[in-house]
């Protein structure tokens, strides 16, 4: 190689590492604003469903705790709508397809509800229909937004048809650690709690045998607590993709960087290593035309 080669190649891979470099703060700036949010996000989730832990068995009837024998399940699974984020997208969809919940079910028995275009191509590779998709979600996604999207989720359930919802999403616990949970999200039943609620690694101690009284009565309050809950529980996901995915970014990125460092300095030893042997060549000629002279 050249050394005109050589530093055209120098060159290229500092210009690389720029760019990995600004990915790496970039992601590591968003990485702590949905740390944030998916954590302040699970302290209301946890006292929302320590609310309704303490009202499950109660007399109120409602269609979002009703046991259903027969009918689809709908597996809702989140995913990066962007690249470069490690293995995180990989390891959800093999949560899913690998997965006992869905080997295990005829093709009409399941139906598949995508967040993020990575999980919207990881079901058209595998030739997998997609019954709903959301991609291009905003990042600052209002509770409204947040909203409309819950209540199409909501409306699949309501389908008598529809036996149950389950969610494929990461749980987050810090910036290196970071796996696929696949969990109920309708219907409401004490098996799901206990999951939701174990997942979460809060302490409810405190936050159990107060005594409640409802109005106008149970069922109404009870109605409109388990759709409040539905949307912070999607929500909550959400912002646990996010974090984990700016996460995973910025440790991609941080490997990149580093990689990119390594790569200039071999390429700068072997430059100097070049010049040096081009020096000593001229040298040598210069010392064999001296002695061919005299």
């Amino acid at each position: 190689m050249s050394l005109l080669e050589i530093k055209k190649k120098i060159g290229g891979v500092k210009n690389t590492r720029k760019i990995t470099k600004a990915m790496q703060l970039v992601a590591a700036s968003k990485r702590l604003q949905f740390q944030r949010k998916a954590l302040s996000t699970r302290e209301f989730v946890a006292a929302q469903l320590s609310v309704l832990n303490q009202n499950l068995n109660s007399d109120a009837q409602s269609v979002y705790t009703e046991k259903r024998s027969k009918g689809y399940t709908t597996f809702v699974l989140y995913s990066s709508d962007k690249g470069l984020c490690g293995a995180l997208n990989n390891k959800l969809i093999k949560a899913l397809f690998d997965s006992k919940q869905w080997l295990e079910l005829d093709e009409s028995q399941r139906k598949l509800i995508v967040i993020g275009k990575k999980a919207l191509a990881a079901a058209n590779s595998r030739k997998v229909p997609v019954f709903k998709e959301f991609t291009k979600l905003s990042e600052n996604m209002s509770e409204l937004q947040a909203l409309e999207i819950v209540s199409e989720l909501i409306s699949v359930y309501l389908n008598p048809e529809c036996k149950e919802v389950k969610l494929i999403a990461p749980h987050y616990k810090n910036s290196f650690t970071f796996y696929p949970v696949v969990k109920t999200f309708l219907p409401f039943s004490q098996e799901m709690l206990d999951s939701h609620l174990g997942s979460l690694e809060m302490n409810l101690e405190a936050r159990s045998n107060s005594y409640m009284l409802f109005e106008p009565n149970a069922e109404v309050v009870l109605d409109k607590l388990y759709e409040q809950i539905s949307q912070a529980l999607f929500l909550q996901a959400l912002y646990e993709l996010k974090a984990s995915e700016y996460s995973s970014r910025m440790i991609a990125m941080k490997n990149a960087t580093e990689s990119a460092d390594k790569i200039i300095k071999n390429l700068t030893l072997d430059l100097n290593k070049s010049r040096q042997a081009a020096i000593t060549q001229e040298i040598a000629e210069l010392a064999g035309a001296q002695a061919a002279m005299e």
